[in-house]
């Protein structure tokens, strides 16, 4: 057992090497920082509460597109390098090499969270924030960045092409955030399928989070949802081993 997360860890930590020499990570770490700001100084000023609150809900949208910039890569680039077969053929288990690429990419969305850090510290400085709907929004943060890498890794196990793959990602997330709002205003759904979509839709799962409330039901949404695109990326880097 010992060994095995020993292979995994070697994974995430050569995945989180290979991301730090890629142009595309300080693009998107350049991207997120400025949007943050931008975001964060638009609704924080004098008079305004001292919350972060505002500031996530723009963050979650920014995520859409930059986390599938991120995860287009971790195994479409294997594929199109050729180092796929050396890969699926050392000892180590197709869930070994998911969890260890989603791992490595889940180390790059915790450095991604620096700009909302230094973003807390001047909230710490300039007011008396409450500090609780700050750390519980941050974890609603994590957890939507690791369901969003979880996509993304299984989009990316789906090509060899980074641009389908990142493509897909924002699809599949769409599905979840756009899809699910305005099918949820629909007159036609029947209150049953309104209330599905209304679970189903990511940033209303977040919404609980970035108001200081945890909920069981969230946790289970984002760890599920999780664990359903990470069995399949293994189930389609598995399927590549009889190929």
């Amino acid at each position: 057992m010992t060994r095995q997360l020993d292979q995994t860890l070697t994974i995430a930590r050569r995945e989180i090497t290979c991301l730090f020499f890629s142009p595309i990570a300080y693009v998107v770490l350049g991207l997120f920082a400025l949007g943050t700001a931008m975001i964060f100084l638009a609704n924080y000023g004098p008079g305004e509460p001292a919350t972060l609150r505002p500031t996530l809900e723009g963050v979650v949208w920014l995520m859409i597109f930059l986390v599938p910039a991120i995860s287009m890569r971790l195994i479409s680039e294997e594929f199109r390098s050729g180092t796929i077969e050396p890969l699926v053929t050392a000892p180590v288990t197709d869930v070994q090499v998911i969890l260890g690429k989603w791992l490595g990419a889940m180390g790059f969305l915790l450095v991604l969270m620096l700009p909302l850090l230094a973003l807390v510290t001047v909230l710490e400085i300039t007011a008396q924030p409450e500090r609780g709907p700050i750390l519980t929004g941050l974890l609603g943060f994590l957890l939507v960045g690791a369901l969003y890498l979880s996509i993304g890794t299984f989009a990316s196990a789906a090509t060899q092409n980074q641009i389908i793959a990142f493509l897909l990602t924002v699809f599949i997330i769409c599905l979840f955030t756009i899809a699910m709002y305005f099918l949820a205003q629909a007159s036609f759904v029947t209150p049953g399928l309104r209330q599905a979509t209304i679970y189903l839709n990511v940033n209303l799962q977040f919404e609980d989070f970035n108001k200081g409330l945890i909920d069981t039901s969230d946790f289970v949404y984002f760890l599920s949802g999780t664990a359903l695109f990470l069995f399949m990326a293994t189930k389609l880097l598995e399927s590549r081993r009889w190929r």
